[in-house]
């Protein structure tokens, strides 16, 4: 690896010369493992740095091998790491925590699509994403940004011994999503939500993926937080795809398709959320964090 010593050094990073600079046989480059791309840092859910879920968003030129990808994403250390290439009238993306990739994400969507609506293509205000998910559609509507995801429905089950001990709190109610990939658990109040310390050992046995926490909020519709440390997240802090289920799970209760919702994490975020059936929609803002280069030589 190249050690930078002076402004020359930093100078040379950006002549014509340098193997990593994109061009017409960037596929190429990739491949010998030598390349730089653009990345940046996302606060989505937010309307200011600092606060909501910080996305990593790496935009490529070309095809990566997963083992690189998942070695960025470990090094940026953020719950999520997105990856995403240019096609013919649309994108694709994936999504890798420090340790593995996943099949679905909100926050590093939302970051993605605002990365392309305000420093890729500024005059778009609608993004087509090809993902593990299907496809997935961002819409700018003034200061938000509009997820199009597949709602993920759950199923009832009973309430284990084990659960309880997780949270070390009453559950109301325990759900699980119908591809047994998330735990959904009902709390009395908000109050609860807040103040619930997890045993994250007993927590990995309750679910594979994911484990989430709900109740119905003081001042707005509902509030939750979500624990992954499966996924080498011990807590996100704010998820758009526990929404693909929270959304139908309180779109029922409170009798309503609209909604505004919370997450109770550190940095906190809202969501403005909308049941549409077989689909949901998920709006938040987003602040840029960060814009940079990544380079592996």
């Amino acid at each position: 690896m190249k050690v930078i010593k002076n402004e020359t050094d930093i100078e040379n990073i950006y002549t014509k010369e340098d193997p990593f600079i994109p061009s017409e046989n960037s596929e190429n480059l990739y491949k010998t493992g030598a390349f730089k791309m653009k990345y940046y840092v996302v606060d989505t859910f937010a309307d200011t740095i600092f606060k909501g879920n910080p996305a990593g968003v790496c935009l490529l030129e070309g095809e990566l091998e997963v083992t690189v990808m998942q070695s960025i994403a470990a090094e940026n250390n953020l719950s999520e790491t997105a990856f995403v290439i240019k096609r013919d009238g649309y994108y694709d993306l994936r999504w890798f925590t420090p340790k593995v990739e996943i099949d679905l994400c909100g926050h590093a969507t939302l970051g993605s699509a605002y990365v392309i609506m305000n420093y890729i293509d500024d005059i778009t205000n609608e993004v087509r994403f090809e993902t593990k998910s299907g496809v997935l559609t961002v819409k700018r509507k003034e200061d938000l940004y509009e997820l199009d995801f597949p709602a993920r429905k759950a199923r009832q089950i009973a309430i284990t011994t084990e659960m309880e001990q997780a949270i070390s709190v009453t559950i109301l109610e325990a759900w699980i999503s119908n591809n047994a990939r998330d735990l959904l658990l009902l709390l009395e109040n908000e109050r609860q939500v807040k103040s619930v310390n997890p045993d994250f050992d007993i927590l990995k046995a309750l679910a594979s993926h994911a484990v989430t926490i709900t109740a119905k909020g003081y001042t707005i519709d509902f509030v939750s937080r979500f624990f992954a440390p499966n996924m080498g997240v011990s807590e996100d802090p704010v998820t758009g795809s526990a929404h693909t289920g929270l959304i139908p799970f309180w779109a029922e209760r409170l009798n309503k398709n609209e909604m505004t919702a919370i997450q109770l994490s550190k940095r906190g975020g809202t969501l403005y959320c909308e049941n549409c059936g077989d689909r949901v929609k998920i709006a938040g803002k987003a602040a840029l964090y960060l814009q940079g280069e990544v380079f592996i030589r």
